[in-house]
């Protein structure tokens, strides 16, 4: 797993802010819009198509993708849609996308000239948008939907097979605590100190992350209210904060 961005919808440095994160020279405080890429054998997975997406593919030389994942319709989570035509150019295919049906259909009217036939040159997205509802396989991985609320939004977390990520929450159903029982790896929302009304802040997300019991967790979705070294030497042990570039790989 990549992280190819960690941070918040404002993303950080924040445009017009002089905090000491925002003028920081350590790289790991420099976030781009929160999104992952899961790769197993040849299947490339993508969740989230951000505004930053194309600075983000560049950075971590992605040349193929086998689908996207949608965790929900937010901006900082879809902005950045037109710039998977660069993958039906190189795979000459329409590129397959994933998430609940709210979704799907926000998707769909929001950026309807991606969902048209494709293009003969292939020079604009060719997308072909389904509906999740149950777990699905995409070569060794099983990708299981995980239902979480963002605020009132019920939006998707995803786990595939012993790793979950969970980004832009608030609360976790039991009947989606369930679906992460044994994980090896958790990513999960840590938006800030203060707490707020539609994401987990840091103490909620290290409580969070205690009862879920994964080996090891990784937070992410962080707004410029969060230094990287100083949120890392206060974390308990098996947790710490992510960064961009970061990479991952699970023990099964």
């Amino acid at each position: 797993m990549r992280f190819l961005g960690t941070g918040s919808s404002a993303g950080t440095p924040q445009v017009g802010c002089d905090c000491a994160v925002c003028r920081s020279d350590d790289p790991r405080n420099r976030r781009s819009r929160a999104s992952i890429l899961v790769e197993a054998e040849g299947v490339a997975l993508l969740v989230d198509t951000g505004p930053d997406l194309r600075q983000q593919l560049l950075r971590e030389n992605v040349r193929a993708l086998t689908a996207v994942l949608y965790t929900h319709f937010h901006a900082d989570h879809i902005n950045g849609i037109d710039d998977l035509r660069a993958f039906n150019f190189l795979q000459k295919q329409v590129l397959d996308c994933y998430g609940d049906v709210r979704t799907g259909k926000e998707l769909e009217e929001r950026f309807r000239y991606c969902f048209l036939p494709p293009d003969p040159a292939w020079a604009k997205p060719s997308l072909r948008m389904h509906h999740l509802d149950g777990p699905r396989e995409f070569g060794p991985l099983r990708v299981t939907p995980v239902p979480v609320l963002h605020g009132h939004l019920q939006i998707f977390g995803y786990r595939f097979n012993d790793v979950a990520y969970l980004t832009d929450l608030k609360r976790i159903p039991e009947s989606s605590m369930a679906l992460l029982q044994k994980l090896d790896i958790l990513i999960l929302d840590c938006l800030r100190e203060e707490e707020h009304p539609t994401h987990i802040n840091v103490t909620e997300a290290i409580a969070l992350a205690k009862e879920i019991g994964a080996r090891y967790t990784y937070f992410t979705h962080m707004t410029h209210d969060l230094g990287f070294a100083s949120l890392a030497e206060r974390l308990p042990e098996g947790m710490a904060p992510a960064y961009d570039g970061l990479q991952i790989r699970s023990a099964g």
